[in-house]
């Protein structure tokens, strides 16, 4: 079985002492830096933008696994490349074309993701699941980071996890939203391959044990 990933949500982190932040996470167990972009407009909150994930990039030792909640991705997927994304993730519900801008995204040498609110039913990728590396499964509403893990989130799971089988696909399932040590192992084992995790890491007392406790459970 291949290994599981954890993805530190550097949206936890703390902003006046980012670098330290994400040099701690080059250090530990986890395996990709996830980035949330919002826009204010897609989710009803501002994290960053392109000078920030470049202040980021130029520390960061991990692959950055970066999210856009932002309305008309495809006007910014290009410059993401240029800022060194190794995997974009867009919504599937900002996306009128989703086909078009996955190809998009794949030109410019990245990973492409689809994340998908939580009440946006898996169905809704029958037609792009082999087109798409990674489906980001929200388990929060998105745009603000602190909320509380949606139980749903493991029936959905499954349900992602038989439709990439019966397709044949070779998508990764990462959850996005209020994984901790107490719900992980259940979430890998419904068929989740990436755990992103905010809070729980970064508010923690030593958070690269944190990661190495998650990382732990999640392959174990």
């Amino acid at each position: 079985m291949s290994s599981k990933l954890i993805a530190p949500s550097i949206l936890a982190a703390d902003f006046a002492n980012l670098q330290r932040d994400v040099e701690m996470v080059n250090r530990s167990d986890a395996d990709w830096i996830h980035i949330d972009i919002m826009d204010g407009v897609f989710v009803p909150n501002i994290s960053f933008g392109m000078p920030v994930l470049k202040a980021i990039a130029k520390h960061a030792e991990k692959p950055l696994d970066v999210h856009l909640m932002i309305v008309d991705p495809n006007r910014y997927i290009k410059t993401f490349a240029e800022l060194g994304s190794h995997v974009l993730t867009v919504h599937y519900e900002a996306c009128t074309h989703l086909h078009r801008t996955l190809q998009a995204i794949k030109a410019e040498g990245m990973k492409a993701g689809v994340a998908l609110n939580p009440h946006t039913n898996i169905n809704v990728l029958e037609d792009t699941i082999n087109d798409i590396d990674l489906v980001c499964l929200m388990s929060v509403n998105p745009g603000f980071g602190g909320q509380s893990f949606i139980e749903n989130t493991y029936a959905k799971v499954s349900q992602l996890k038989t439709l990439i089988t019966r397709k044949g696909a070779k998508t990764l399932i990462e959850i996005d939203g209020g994984v901790t040590n107490t719900n992980a192992k259940k979430l890998i084992y419904t068929g989740a391959d990436v755990l992103v995790a905010g809070s729980f890491v970064f508010k923690s007392k030593d958070p690269k044990a944190t990661i190495t406790d998650l990382k732990h459970i999640a392959n174990t």
